[in-house]
């Protein structure tokens, strides 16, 4: 897996049209640190973000990219000061509400991953199945929520899910653990996107990321928006993928 440091761009640079990734994943990282910096509350930081996540949304759609999964909540996150979580999970739901409607005329499918039975409010679960079920139909962008995700617990959840189906020991190989995660469906990233300077994949798809591009910016999640996503599509165009091959030559 290829690792690259990113920088901003023009947006109006062009890119390949052919080589746009079918998948793009986001580690939207580094909304307490905008927030801390400008000596607001880290909660200023999540809303902050929402501006950001709905640029990449609307630069996805433009561009033809096909999934787009962010990682909105994970099972560590549970550690984090009480209040905050809260905020999450209700700010989570606020979105859901103000933004479903939205999604689902501009031709998005709405989906989850993540552990439901753990922890997760009641309400909340509701207000995901919701969306699930409004967007269905859609196939312009898959959008896909990482919502109390974990991707050790993923894998975890995938072999329990194995053993209870009765699958012998000697029939356990790659397909079938794909088809016992979370959502089957999903093809691997193309691309993953980390911001705020942090360098490691934090848990997330894990399984799903073996061969996917890693690209890493020094931009807080705030300050991410049409332009970085250009950069990082740019950045990711630049490579040569051979998922393990040699050189042709």
């Amino acid at each position: 897996m290829a690792a690259r440091f990113g920088a901003v761009a023009d947006a109006s640079d062009a890119l390949d049209p052919t080589r746009i990734p079918r998948h793009i994943a986001c580690v939207m990282d580094g909304n307490g640190r905008w927030a801390q910096a400008r000596g607001l509350p880290r909660t200023e930081g999540h809303r902050a973000g929402e501006h950001a996540l709905f640029e990449v949304v609307d630069e996805a759609l433009e561009l033809g990219v096909e999934w787009l999964t962010v990682y909105a909540f994970s099972t560590e996150n549970w550690r984090r000061p009480r209040d905050e979580v809260r905020f999450l999970i209700d700010f989570n739901e606020d979105i859901l509400l103000r933004r479903r409607d939205e999604l689902n005329e501009r031709g998005v499918r709405i989906r989850f991953v993540g552990r439901r039975n753990w922890r997760v409010p009641r309400r909340l679960i509701r207000r995901m199945d919701e969306a699930t079920e409004l967007t269905r139909r859609n196939r312009r962008l898959t959008f896909t929520i990482a919502f109390n995700y974990g991707g050790r617990a993923e894998i975890v959840d995938a072999v329990r899910s194995l053993i209870a189906a009765g699958t012998p020991a000697d029939k356990v190989d790659e397909r079938r653990i794909a088809r016992h995660l979370y959502d089957p469906e999903m093809p691997d990233p193309d691309l993953v996107i980390r911001t705020s300077g942090e360098y490691r994949i934090s848990n997330f798809l894990l399984w799903q990321l073996a061969y996917s591009e890693l690209y890493f910016t020094e931009v807080l999640w705030p300050d991410f928006g049409r332009r970085e996503l250009v950069a990082a599509i740019r950045d990711y165009q630049q490579r040569e993928r051979r998922f393990g091959a040699v050189d042709g030559g």
